[in-house]
């Protein structure tokens, strides 16, 4: 009865499988990748990073293909490749500071429609008397 049908429906949920696998796994992986090399394409001189091994520093210079940065107090310079950089903490500092001006502007806000509202309240109180 289901004798041509079995093996169309395995081929189906493989393919099916195939495609999860693509959503779940390899597509954030590129995306992650994109923004990792956004973020390196984006250095400046003075920017602080971390790089893979954990090292802190600050950029004194940009080549195309290696940096040099400067460390610890006694400014010791180390040759890097872009590709060692773990994550840009200056940007990282400006992003959480984007988010705390927008909560506080979220903040403000919320409360001047409170008051907005409490005053409309107040006068509809005052009228119904």
């Amino acid at each position: 009865m289901f004798g041509g049908y079995i093996p169309c429906l395995m081929f189906v949920l493989l393919g099916g499988m195939g495609v999860m696998m693509y959503f779940v796994t390899i597509r954030p992986q590129k995306k992650r990748q994109k923004e990792e090399q956004a973020m390196r394409d984006t250095l400046e001189i003075g920017d602080e990073i971390t790089t893979l091994g954990g090292i802190l520093g600050r950029i004194v210079t940009v080549k195309e293909d290696c940096l040099i940065i400067e460390t610890g107090v006694d400014r010791t310079r180390l040759r890097i490749l872009r590709t060692a950089i773990h994550t840009n903490n200056t940007a990282m500092e400006k992003i959480e500071a984007e988010r705390e001006a927008a909560r506080k502007a979220q903040e403000e806000e919320r409360n001047a429609r409170m008051e907005e509202v409490n005053k409309r309240r107040k006068k509809s109180r005052r009228d119904s008397d």
